[in-house]
């Protein structure tokens, strides 16, 4: 086991002592639903001046363009919130990355709005855990490193996304950029059990958009001069879904027919619809054989059905695998948490984050080193707010350890 040494113990402390639970109380009160642009825009103000008392240059930076498609079928442009960059350091020997999201999954029409004690140390409320909780231990471990002179060593980029809850599509390029050349990368989502384990393999991810367009006609005179788009797409759902599976090795991907947006009064044969579907793909392998079978369903599906059919999204998860390098950046928080007799451990999961896709640019990633909780994407979502001192003190170390890791 390691021995904590007398600097590390001082930057523990102080990462502990951080005014943690008040600046998750203040930002959970501010709606900042994905598609909440106003709320976006205030939670990134709160956000730039908390992290303005680190050194470096901060800057608010605009999303990239993205296109959806409509209920409609057609295809439009999607206004995402500005991201928040901060970089400190850029020439020192020791770089790295660390992420956050500041949007929630729920919006501001959303019932969730308020907090509320569950009991004594159980905070409910939205994004409390997932992860303005995140943020705050992130922001607590960056300060008490700053106060060390072994902080000179690292160098770090820090991106709060406003996008994470629907993909990333207006800010996987920057997160993409700023990863490369970095030794290593922590993420702040919450941990994955509220024991504290950590997510380590992760399935990736693909959202798409598959547009049919049929041909309309009279449901009662003609309908056989019609080509029922809706047909189509629940035909292409059922294919889609009766062709996946995970196998008892843990290969394969699921696939999620989630949604289809379209049809026609009843005495109208409709002649267009939209299917949404996910797929989880557990290896690049399979994520190539999820795509393959998608052209050919696609393909399948409008020859049988004589529609014309659009494929729209892509895999914008790709899977994580747990590598040597990620492997040994697990050891090392293990070990920062034995130290602080924690015990760390983790699961691999079918869940999707940023993690992902910094793991796809070759950088090592821990992606679970926010908070404690659990009931994320619920009313019932909570923090517990122990593990804000906790976990801050954990990246306090780890930060420190990576500075001065050879």
């Amino acid at each position: 086991m390691s021995a904590i040494s007398l600097s590390e113990q001082a930057v523990i402390e102080a990462a502990a002592a951080a005014p943690m639970l008040a600046q998750v109380e203040r930002w959970a009160a501010v709606n900042s639903g994905s598609r909440n642009l106003a709320g976006l825009a205030q939670m990134a103000g709160l956000l730039a001046d908390a992290f303005a008392v680190l050194p470096g240059a901060l800057t608010l930076v605009d999303p990239a363009p993205v296109d959806a498609v409509g209920a409609d079928g057609g295809i439009y442009p999607r206004d995402h919130g500005r991201h928040i960059h901060l970089s400190v350091r850029p020439d020192a020997p020791v770089q790295i990355l660390l992420t956050g999201h500041m949007d929630t999954v729920f919006g501001a029409e959303d019932s969730f709005q308020t907090l509320r004690w569950l009991e004594p140390g159980v905070l409910n409320g939205p994004g409390v855990a997932d992860m303005k909780g995140g943020i705050a231990v992130m922001l607590a471990a960056l300060v008490a490193l700053e106060r060390s002179p072994d902080a000179a060593r690292i160098g770090y980029d820090v991106i709060l996304n406003s996008d994470e809850e629907v993909g990333s599509p207006s800010s996987a390029a920057l997160i993409a950029r700023l990863a490369r050349g970095k030794q290593a990368a922590f993420t702040y989502e919450p941990s994955a059990l509220p024991d504290g384990t950590l997510a380590g393999a992760r399935a990736g991810s693909g959202n798409f958009s598959i547009i049919v367009f049929g041909r309309s006609a009279h449901a009662g005179r003609n309908p056989e001069d019609g080509r029922n788009a809706l047909l189509a797409a629940a035909d292409i759902a059922l294919r889609l879904k009766a062709a996946s599976g995970i196998t008892p090795d843990g290969r394969g991907f699921s696939c999620n027919p989630a949604r289809i947006d379209g049809g026609s009064p009843n005495n109208v044969v409709p002649d267009q619809a939209v299917l949404r579907v996910n797929f989880r793909p557990r290896t690049p392998a399979d994520e190539a054989a999820a795509s393959a079978l998608l052209d050919q369903v696609i393909a399948d599906v409008a020859l049988a059905h004589d529609v014309v059919i659009h494929r729209h999204g892509s895999f914008g998860r790709p899977p994580k695998p747990m590598d040597d390098r990620a492997q040994r950046l697990f050891g090392l928080v293990q070990q920062c948490g034995a130290d602080l007799g924690l015990s760390i451990g983790w699961k691999d999961t079918g869940g999707v984050c940023d993690g992902n896709n910094i793991a796809a640019c070759g950088v090592p990633v821990v992606d679970t080193m926010g908070a404690r909780g659990g009931s994320i994407h619920s009313a019932e979502e909570y923090l517990l707010t122990e593990s804000l001192p906790e976990r801050a003190a954990l990246s306090a170390l780890a930060l420190m350890r990576l500075a001065n890791h050879d």
